[in-house]
């Protein structure tokens, strides 16, 4: 295990920083998306809840290696080249977006409907009032279970090792096939994805009992 450490630390630490990478803009993405398409499955139009429950149900529904290798192969055959480390990053988006979406919408519809009346009577428009009213109501809520899913996220991410998206995945898997010394390497990739997401693990717990 140390021999790993001294010899195959920058290939570890190159997998960990773009593991790092895609976690954060896929979090970063799938929560702006994910809360989009919640507003849109709450409302009163119906086209435009079908619309969004259209999105959620078919990115919820469908595998996530089956998306990035959807992104991997069939976007740049017929629309534009994306590196492998891009087709993984967008399918794991748009995965998370749809779950995230489900998460939210079920936060809002939480709030009181009372909320949303008072706010339009003192005077506020529809985006007003769910921007400055209802959704912080809403992310209070939905803190514990948007936790598990950016902690979800992190591990998901390992799908980029299919796509050749150089994630600690595909180095571990590469340094294990070098070496030979499979068990090691892998407990080490284990200890590296604890390290992102235990600290992840704990400040959403702070967050929860701050805004509690």
């Amino acid at each position: 295990m140390l021999d790993i450490i001294t010899t195959q630390w920058h290939p570890l630490l190159n997998g960990l920083w773009n593991t790092i990478l895609c976690s954060l803009i896929a979090l970063v993405g799938s929560l702006v998306i994910g809360t989009f398409f919640a507003l849109l499955e709450i409302s009163k139009y119906r086209i435009v809840r079908l619309i969004g429950s259209i999105y959620v149900e078919v990115f919820r529904n469908i595998p996530l290696l089956v998306i990035a290798m959807g992104f991997f192969l069939i976007v740049p055959m017929y629309i534009v080249k994306i590196s492998g480390f891009a087709a993984g990053t967008i399918g794991l988006t748009l995965y998370t977006s749809a779950f995230i979406a489900e998460t939210v919408r079920a936060g809002i519809n939480s709030v009181e409907d009372g909320q949303l009346e008072g706010a339009l009577a003192n005077g506020l428009t529809h985006a007003q009032a769910m921007r400055y009213i209802i959704l912080p109501q809403a992310f209070k809520v939905v803190i514990p279970p948007l936790g598990n899913q950016f902690i979800n996220l992190v591990k998901n991410s390992s799908v980029l090792a299919f796509v050749a998206g150089f994630d600690l995945m595909y180095e571990g898997n590469l340094i294990a096939n070098d070496t030979l010394k499979t068990m090691p390497t892998y407990f080490i990739v284990g200890v590296l994805y604890l390290i992102i997401t235990l600290p992840l693990s704990y400040y959403m717990r702070h967050l929860e009992k701050k805004l509690a």
